[in-house]
């Protein structure tokens, strides 16, 4: 450690600091992201603020220097300080994502390069997570079958989903079903996963895992480095498809992966091209499958979301959704009857 500084915790409960921490990654043309529950900052022998790395859960983000102390080593400590903050409330499995022009930074810090894109790289602990991670979901006889692979939020689960699904699964011999793992959702993840376990539990060769860390979602994609003009969701979808084609795919033998058809969100159309452009060149097929309509409108969760909205538990949202989701639904927002 550079002998005029020192790394102490970044107490977030007293506004004072939180506004010093805020200002400072101001200053360094960075922001300050909400969800950010721990910090440490590096300070020099007048007590300033000169560095700073924060975490939110399992990722290590917001780290920033003066120019001044740039090339100084000081990231070496404040990365170790995080890691043993994470490690001391049992979160072994740590994560950065960071520029690419950065790798070499955290690398040098004992963290491993998982997958790159020319803009956006993700960094681990470990250099096996994508596959440590896969291994649950790998079953006997796997390499000489066809896998298939969907990925979705199921925020809730629809008959357009279990449409996708059955598609899917015709044209393999196993489809894991990977559900998005976070809790920024209408709908939770322990609920969202049981219901499509529920929904899809008919069909044999569908297996269905939450989506872990390696399936990056816009909620819980960084943003704090990027610039005005850049677009978070394209360089999301770039990563996470590059994460998948290049990690978990082979680690699952996955050959085909498969998507809906995406007429009218444009961040999901840009994810489906992300994946077009990274899987291929992996020996990956995308598969993309039209919408189920009903009554000429395709049949979507957002569309069960703003009906539930509008109008609470009611004859629209049953025609949208398979039984385990009705009582569910039913359940929650039962006694909603809103505007009928």
């Amino acid at each position: 450690m550079i002998e005029d500084c020192f790394v102490r915790s970044i107490p977030l409960q007293y506004e004072e600091e939180r506004t010093q921490l805020k200002a400072f990654l101001i200053a360094q043309g960075l922001s300050f992201e909400a969800d950010i529950d721990t910090a440490f900052g590096v300070f020099d022998e007048d007590d300033q603020l000169v560095g700073c790395g924060c975490a939110a859960g399992a990722l290590l983000k917001c780290f920033a220097l003066t120019e001044a102390r740039r090339g100084q080593n000081i990231l070496g400590p404040l990365v170790s300080a995080l890691v043993q903050d994470r490690f001391s409330r049992c979160l072994f499995d740590l994560f950065v994502i960071t520029r690419t022009t950065n790798v070499p930074l955290f690398t040098a810090c004992g963290f491993y390069c998982i997958a790159e894109t020319p803009d956006i790289a993700m960094l681990a602990n470990r250099p096996d997570g994508p596959e440590a991670f896969a291994k649950p979901f790998w079953q006997a006889g796997d390499e000489n079958r066809i896998l298939g692979a969907v990925v979705m939020n199921g925020n809730p689960f629809t008959l357009g989903h279990r449409y996708l699904i059955e598609q899917a699964a015709r044209q393999c011999d196993a489809l894991h079903v990977f559900v998005v793992e976070e809790d920024r959702s209408a709908f939770p993840t322990r609920d969202r996963l049981t219901l499509v376990e529920a929904g899809t539990a008919d069909l044999p060769n569908v297996r269905v895992h939450p989506s872990g860390r390696y399936m990056i979602s816009a909620a819980t994609f960084p943003t704090y480095f990027l610039k005005e003009n850049e677009d978070a969701a394209r360089l999301q979808s770039q990563l996470d498809a590059a994460i998948f084609a290049t990690r978990v795919a082979p680690a699952l033998h996955i050959t085909k992966r498969f998507v809906g058809a995406e007429p009218f969100d444009p961040v999901t159309e840009q994810y489906n091209q992300a994946l077009a452009a990274a899987l291929p060149p992996q020996g990956i097929e995308l598969v993309e499958i039209p919408r189920l309509e009903l009554n000429g409108a395709p049949v979507s969760a957002s569309r069960v979301r703003a009906i539930l909205q509008e109008k609470g538990f009611c004859q629209e949202v049953l025609e949208l959704v398979p039984k385990a989701t009705r009582r569910y639904l039913q359940e929650k927002f039962g006694g909603q009857h809103g505007n009928r």
